[in-house]
Order: C-alpha cells, then structure tokens, then sequence
C-alpha cells in the first residue's frame, strides 16, 4: 500500500482533513473565487453525504457570505425557537412563585419573539430567492420533517402571550392569541396531514434503519396547537366561543396522539432491530418525550377546562356531571402517558451515555422542547392532584432545561458564527444554475489557456 493510499484512508476518519478549508474558516472571511470539495459535509452535521468525486467546485456568489446563511437555513432552525419558548414557559409555571421567575419569562419571551420573526424572515427570503429549493427541501425526507418546528415555535409565543400579557392587556390581547392560534392550528394540521401523506406515497421505499424520532416532530405540531387551544379557551369570555376552541383542540388531541404512538412502535421496532441511530443524531432519542408529555399536559389541562365550560354551555345538560368526568379521564389519560414517557426518558439517557461523546449540531435543541413539556406536565400534575412531590419533580426538570438550553444556546452561537451550522444537505439535490454553469466553464475555459 503506497503512501497516496494511506493518506487517502486517514483523510476519511479526520473530519479535519475531509472537511474543506472553505467550511471551516467562518462565513464573513470567506470570499467568491475559491474553490471547494463537491459534496463537502461539515463535521458534526447531522447528516452524512456521499463523496461523489474529488473534482474541485467553484465557489460563487451564492456559496459565501448572507447568500450562503440563506441558501443554507433550514427549518431546523425553528427548533431555536421551540426550546427559547419552552424555558419562557418553565419560568412562568415554576410552581415556587418569585418576582425573578416572572421577569426571566418576560424576557425570554422578548427574545423568542426576536428569533422567530429572524428565523421566518430569513425562510421567506429564502425561498423568494431561490424558488427551487422548497421543492428539493419537501423531497427530502428528513430535511422536511423540521417544518413541524415551525407552527411549534409559533405556539410557544401564543401560550407565552396567553401567560404574560392577557392578564394586564385585557380582551384585545385575548383575540389577538385566539386568531393567531387559529392560524397555528391550520398551518400545524396541514404539516402533519401533508408530510405524513408526503412519507407514504414517497417513490423511494424508506428503509426500517432509517427510521429516527424526528419522524414525531410534524405530528407534534398538532398535539401543541391543542394544548395552547386548550388555554385559550380558559380565558375566553365567550362560553360558545370557548366550548368551540374546546372541541376544536380535542380533535387536534385525537387526530396526532394515537399517530405518535403509532410511530413510537416504529422507532421502537427499528431500535431493536438495528440499535441505537447514529451518534450524530442519537440525541433525537429524547424526542418521544414531545408527544407524549405534551400530550398528557394538553389532555389533562382539556378537562380542568371543560369541567367549567360544560355547565355554561349546557353541554350534556342530562349529565351534570359531565364535565367531571372529563376532566378525570384526562388526568388517567395524561398519567399514564406520563409514565410512558418516563420509560422513554430512561431510554434515551441510556442511548447518550452509550453514545457519548458526539459532536454538537442543531439536533441538540432535541434535548431542549421535550424535555421542557415533560416537566409542564409534571408540575400540571401537581397542580390537579395537589401533590408536592409532582410540584418539586417539575421543578428540577425545569432547572435543568434551563441549563441545558445555555449549553446549547452557547454552542449554536458557536457554531452560527463561523457557519458550521449553516449546512443545507438537500441542497445537493438542487440543479445547477445558469451562472453558475457559466462561471464554471469560465474557470475551465481559463484554466485551459493557463496550459
């Protein structure tokens, strides 16, 4: 074996080496007019490409500064905004009440509210720029499942807005949370139908070891635009109004939960078949702790609603205690997803512990969202029951979310800056453009009189 030979496999298990210069130096000292590995993955995606050739691929204009950061922000980057949003939320339902908890809400609301409006300009931009690549991004089959984070993010700033600003803002405040929810629960609705119906009648057969927890993420969508229905309908003024948010959430509740579950089975077949998912995404694990937690906090909190709202309606006039009912069987209900996601949460510490240690990247913020409304519905729990124990459980989750939203906060700036993070794997797929074409034959065209 020649010394050629020998490098060549070396470069292969160094990311250093693998990776080209262009990707590692940070987005603003990049410049046009350099050339680059075609195919090139940064180290610590979260998905790995094949190699196609060793040719050189001419950077242009689209491949280095705002344009690249464009071109390359994915809906992964709403998931920022589901874990921004649910420590907003942790701070404002920390059973222990304290002036500081109520001001670090405030202000990361603030900030989630900045980082949505930035995420969804910047996809709004990019998708007027480049018009081809919503179709390469929707034929992705795992690129695409991230735009459930988006109606996600957006619900955490409706039940933020319910929280904060409701109370001292009055009846406006409660219609504007009302219309945006019923446009977080038609956007939520058409991503779970849409991209579940996008999965079966894809052309390409998806094999079992493919399967990873991000396949919850646009059925989730659904199951928290019910849980911040089912708050809205709380501090509704209007019975008729209320009872009809009520109903609404409940079939959002029935149309999601039962398919999460469904995937679960899925993901559980294909972790017993083919074991832990690669170390690159091994921290989707901790992602069937959305569904289920969310879903026990939505089902649970549905109840405590409708035992109010039944009576003003009239509901179930013949059954009094119609309300009562429900509100016990959603407290079953949610008690025993609850303890279902307990199992899963021993799951997937065991999968990092195995898997330890793995690079950082955008699916991080994994840890964050589920993690939080598990602890939502811990301390909704003992809120219901009364129970103490629920109350001081949920409150070291919620600490520890917060912590864990800081590392990961620190790492994504990190990695932002110098544009590791900035990586589009479905941007493969694109056809080249005319320029692009054209600057390429150029650069032959001079490499050729150089000769």
């Amino acid at each position: 074996m020649d010394d050629g030979e020998l490098e060549r496999i070396a470069s292969y298990n160094n990311p250093a080496l693998t990776v080209p210069a262009s990707d590692r130096v940070p987005i603003h000292r990049q410049r046009a007019g350099g050339y680059a590995k075609q195919n090139s993955t940064p180290a610590g995606d979260l998905r790995s490409t094949e190699t196609s050739s060793d040719s050189p691929k001419r950077i242009t204009k689209h491949d280095v500064g705002w344009r690249r950061v464009v071109r390359n922000f994915s809906p992964s980057w709403f998931s920022v905004t589901m874990g921004t949003g649910i420590v907003s939320l942790l701070f404002i339902t920390i059973p222990f009440k304290a002036d500081w908890l109520y001001w670090m809400s405030v202000i990361f609301f603030g900030l989630n509210t900045v980082i949505f409006c930035s995420a969804f300009t910047v996809s709004v931009l990019r998708y007027t720029l480049y018009p081809e690549i919503w179709s390469v991004m929707i034929a992705d089959s795992t690129n695409s499942l991230f735009l459930g984070t988006v109606p996600m993010g957006f619900a955490t700033l409706i039940e933020s807005w319910i929280f904060l600003c409701v109370p001292y803002w009055g009846p406006w405040a409660v219609n504007v949370a009302w219309v945006c929810w019923m446009i977080d629960c038609v956007v939520a609705v058409t991503v779970t139908i849409s991209l579940c119906i996008l999965l079966i009648s894809a052309s390409n057969q998806q094999a079992l070891h493919r399967i990873t927890a991000a396949q919850l993420l646009p059925i989730a969508a659904t199951i928290v635009a019910a849980g911040a229905g089912a708050e809205i309908a709380k501090v509704l003024p209007d019975p008729e109004n209320a009872l009809g948010t009520l109903l609404v959430s409940y079939v959002m509740w029935g149309m999601s939960t039962p398919l999460a579950m469904t995937v679960l089975v899925m993901y559980y077949t294909r972790l017993a078949l083919h074991k832990l998912p690669p170390r690159e995404i091994v921290v989707s694990s901790f992602l069937p702790l959305g569904p289920l937690g969310m879903g026990g906090y939505t089902i649970m909190y549905l109840g405590s609603v409708a035992r109010t709202v039944f009576p003003q309606t009239q509901l179930f006039h013949d059954i009094p205690i119609a309300g009562d009912i429900f509100h016990i069987l959603g407290v079953f209900i949610a008690l025993i997803m609850w303890a279902f996601g307990l199992t899963w949460l021993c799951f997937a510490l065991a999968s990092i512990y195995k898997s330890r240690p793995f690079p950082f990247n955008m699916g991080w913020w994994g840890f964050t969202f589920p993690l939080g409304v598990f602890a939502v519905s811990t301390i909704e729990f003992g809120v219901e029951m009364p129970s103490l124990f629920f109350k001081v459980l949920g409150t070291i989750l919620s600490f520890a979310v917060i912590l864990l939203w800081c590392v990961v906060a620190t790492g994504t700036i990190r990695g932002a800056w110098d544009g590791r993070l900035f990586h589009a794997p479905c941007l493969a797929n694109l056809p080249k453009r005319k320029e692009e074409i054209g600057e390429k034959e150029e650069g032959e065209t001079e490499k050729g009189l150089e000769i």
